[in-house]
């Protein structure tokens, strides 16, 4: 295990040159111009030129970059061009608004996805397998930010009962949490629906009923055990995917987010903040996926004997 868990970080290595490379590139080759971002229109070119200098944009491309992983293997990440504050410094100050965001999600979308796929697999065809993804298709075809319109509206302004921006209390983060958990937990809902369909039909499931076993042991503890691969798979997958998508969410309810100082990087042209945040999520995705794959383990023991081998 600790050899398959070691071969999964040095895999991670090459990932993240790619997106450095990847992101360091659009950020140098994209439109605008960062010193003059930062000094406004018609700056004094001796100004212009030590500034440009002293941020190293007057070498090529590649030194450029080379120069930025070499600082960056020493844990170095560079200031903020804007601030002047390390970039983590500031990236941690930040993260826990987009880590509550994340986790609540994540928390809620199992809480309503799991339960309900498993009711309209067991009562399949019923009313309420019907309706259930009727409402599926309903709110997995919302986009994000529409939804979250809705509920401002509904719940901030008619009837006054959540505030609409800000990260103050725990009350600010529901209206972002249920956001964006409600669009991934319609697509976790037919996973776990059509998960559990597959599972109940198999001959170990007609088993366990021809020995007496009661419905609720035969699915909760036979059928939703074994249908539970796929879901994991979704929700770690989906867990970095949230990270990257708190983005729009924190921008909608103006929350001092790590997704909200992203935004404002990209526009102003901050390329050591951009660079960290970008690295930061990717490399946190890595571990979750990490995590997953190491869940399956506890699921399931036939993945936990393969790991054992490897």
């Amino acid at each position: 295990m600790a050899r398959y868990v070691f071969k999964r970080i040095l895999m991670m290595i090459p990932v993240l040159l790619g997106i450095s490379f990847i992101i360091f590139a659009i950020l140098s080759f994209s439109p605008g111009d960062p010193v003059m971002m930062m000094l406004g229109d018609n700056p004094d070119p001796q100004a212009y030129a030590e500034l440009t200098r002293e941020l190293g944009l007057d070498k090529p491309f590649f030194v450029q970059y080379f120069n930025y992983i070499a600082s960056a293997l020493k844990g170095n990440f560079g200031k903020s061009w804007i601030t002047k504050i390390p970039v983590f410094d500031e990236i941690l100050a930040r993260f826990p608004t987009t880590f509550y965001i994340t986790v609540g999600a994540i928390c809620l979308k199992v809480l309503i996805g799991v339960p309900i796929g498993v009711i309209s697999a067991v009562k399949q065809y019923s009313i309420v397998d019907n309706v259930g993804m009727v409402l599926t298709l309903i709110f997995a075809s919302m986009p994000t930010f529409w939804l979250g319109l809705i509920l401002i509206l509904v719940f901030s302004l008619y009837l006054g009962v959540l505030p609409a921006v800000g990260a103050e209390s725990w009350q600010n983060f529901v209206l972002p949490c249920v956001t964006l958990a409600i669009g991934s937990a319609a697509t976790l809902v037919r996973m776990t629906r059509s998960t559990m369909l597959e599972v109940i039909r198999q001959d170990y499931i007609r088993t366990a009923r021809a020995k007496g076993a009661s419905e609720r042991v035969v699915i909760y503890k036979h059928a939703l055990r074994n249908a539970l691969l796929p879901v994991i798979t979704i929700v770690g997958l989906n867990f970095g995917v949230m990270l990257g998508g708190t983005m729009v969410i924190e921008s909608l309810f103006a929350m001092p987010g790590l997704g909200t100082n992203t935004i404002t990087a990209i526009r102003m042209k901050d390329r050591p903040m951009v660079m960290a945040s970008v690295l930061y999520v990717a490399f946190l995705a890595g571990v979750i996926n990490l995590l997953v794959d190491l869940a399956y383990a506890y699921v399931d023991p036939r993945v936990k004997a393969q790991y054992l081998r490897k």
